[in-house]
């Protein structure tokens, strides 16, 4: 509703009684519970579909709107589609129907990744481990923390050209909740350490242009032989709690995937 590319025309969800139904209701935004069915209805009237639903019903998603000529957006972790970092990537996807937005741990590691790799540094091992609140993990998430981990080791390795990736999700029940958490570690040959830190202040800023609770918490730092870097996401706690940056972010990414496409 913020942006200037974009109008949410349709909120469709797959339960009556959802509270994020009700909400979107009190925006005006026209609301409806009977999921993909409703929207292939109303299909000639939307151009860009957000699908967050869970993997394994973006997978029927995807193949009900196959060709149907609307760029689909996944938020979910199913290894469908081509995965999008918009810091990365997004203005090179253009004519992608299927735009994968990896996951929100992909979204909080990957710029990171690419701010290393792209200062012509070999990447020789990443890995990244994110800690979220368990109060900002719902049925979804927990449902698919084998995708969730499966797709971010495979974007990993696409992104960074390191042989060798690992991911790791925490989910911290700590009360009061924990605002989203990730590290990455890199296994470097010789880096110079100065060009790594330049580079990742840069990729802060850009993301920081669609999610502004995007923060740097530990610089580039060589620790017992391992580049080693912090980002925290906080959310904008619009609809959702400010700790829920897990999902603030790779929402926030697949709205500038949109708006790229709008632009261009």
């Amino acid at each position: 509703m913020r942006s200037s590319y974009l109008r949410c025309d349709y909120f469709i969800g797959r339960n009556q009684q959802s509270a994020g139904l009700d909400y979107a209701a009190k925006l005006g935004v026209r609301c409806d519970h009977r999921g993909i069915d409703k929207l292939v209805e109303h299909l000639d009237e939307v151009d860009v579909v957000f699908d967050a639903s869970s993997a394994q019903a973006h997978v029927q998603h995807a193949q009900v709107l196959e060709g149907q000529g609307k760029l689909l957006i996944n938020l979910t972790p199913a290894d469908t589609g081509v995965w999008c970092v918009p810091t990365i990537n997004s203005s090179t996807l253009r004519d992608v129907e299927n735009l994968n937005m990896v996951t929100c741990g992909g979204q909080a590691s990957l710029p990171i990744v690419h701010a290393l790799r792209r200062t012509g540094q070999h990447l020789n091992y990443v890995e990244a481990v994110s800690s979220i609140s368990a109060r900002s993990a719902g049925a979804a998430t927990r449902l698919n923390v084998n995708e969730y981990l499966c797709t971010t080791e495979k974007a990993l390795k696409h992104f960074s050209g390191a042989p060798s990736v690992k991911s790791i999700l925490n989910i911290n029940p700590a009360d009061p909740p924990v605002d989203m958490q990730t590290t990455v570690f890199a296994l470097i040959d010789k880096p110079d350490m100065a060009e790594l830190r330049h580079s990742v202040r840069v990729m802060l800023d850009q993301v920081r242009q669609y999610m502004p609770g995007y923060s740097l918490i530990m610089e580039p730092s060589l620790i017992d032989g391992k580049v080693v870097t912090m980002v925290r996401a906080r959310g904008a706690g619009d609809y959702l709690p400010a700790y829920a940056g897990n999902l603030d972010i790779i929402t926030s990414a697949a709205v500038r995937a949109a708006e790229d496409r709008c632009r261009n």
